[in-house]
């Protein structure tokens, strides 16, 4: 797919750098760039992007203001460009794609993008967005995603994407495809933030995604192993047995 977008930067220098650092991604055509808020709104309403990269402090407005002046399904997918972290959970609040903090880098932008690309390919961009965003029932409680500070990088983390997540020291260790991300969360904490229809603990210090499950061998000492999509095993113990039995009966 051919992914349109528009670039909001008040700076030349960031603008410029970041029309370069796409020209990378090859699927991505960069319709308009904007240095106001004004110019975004008018740029989004005339372009109908599928993307835009927002900064959130701009003449004019802010990446916010922007947002609110346009109808929800007016809104293209967003992944918000700042030096500033604070402003994190309002763009998560926004339904945002993902959070840049500048300066970025190639591999970076590049991540954010991939995230991008999967969510519109999945039919999630403008039209998800503007539905939530239009039904009053919805809010954005933390089930659905969550905020990962690390490293001096703000990550918007969807808990489809997760594989599996172990217990380490006074964090969790979040693994996501060949990623992996700290998260400072107890166990406990991360089990009553996701469903548990998708995510059961299968091991004191291990909680797996159901879905991503492939196969699952019971041992002789009533532990059990856990294949992953992807290859990895994990160790399930006969404590937590239980928990995942009747994902056991589903399976056969």
């Amino acid at each position: 797919m051919n992914i349109r977008a528009i670039i909001a930067e008040d700076e030349p220098l960031a603008r410029n750098k970041l029309v370069t650092l796409l020209t990378e991604e090859a699927d991505v055509q960069v319709v308009a760039t904007c240095a106001n808020a004004n110019q975004t709104v008018e740029a989004v309403l005339a372009h109908r992007p599928d993307l835009l990269f927002l900064d959130v402090e701009m003449p004019g407005g802010t990446g916010f203001s922007v947002l609110e002046a346009l109808e929800p399904e007016r809104r293209p997918a967003v992944i918000f460009t700042t030096a500033f972290d604070h402003y994190a959970v309002r763009a998560f609040e926004a339904y945002a794609l993902d959070y840049l903090l500048k300066p970025f880098d190639q591999e970076r932008l590049q991540k954010a993008v991939t995230r991008a690309r999967l969510q519109l390919q999945r039919g999630d961009g403008r039209e998800r967005v503007g539905q939530m965003l239009k039904d009053p029932r919805v809010s954005n409680t933390g089930k659905d995603r969550l905020i990962i500070k690390s490293g001096g990088r703000v990550l918007f983390l969807n808990v489809g994407e997760i594989d599996w997540i172990e217990a380490s020291a006074n964090y969790v260790k979040i693994h996501t495809g060949k990623d992996n991300h700290l998260f400072r969360e107890t166990m406990y904490g991360m089990e009553r933030r996701l469903d548990p229809q998708r995510f059961s603990r299968i091991h004191r210090s291990i909680i797996a995604n159901l879905t991503k499950i492939k196969e699952l061998r019971s041992c002789n000492s009533g532990e059990f192993i856990v294949t992953m999509h992807d290859g990895k095993e994990l160790p399930g113990s006969r404590n937590y047995r239980a928990a995942i039995l009747p994902f056991l009966k589903k399976t056969g």
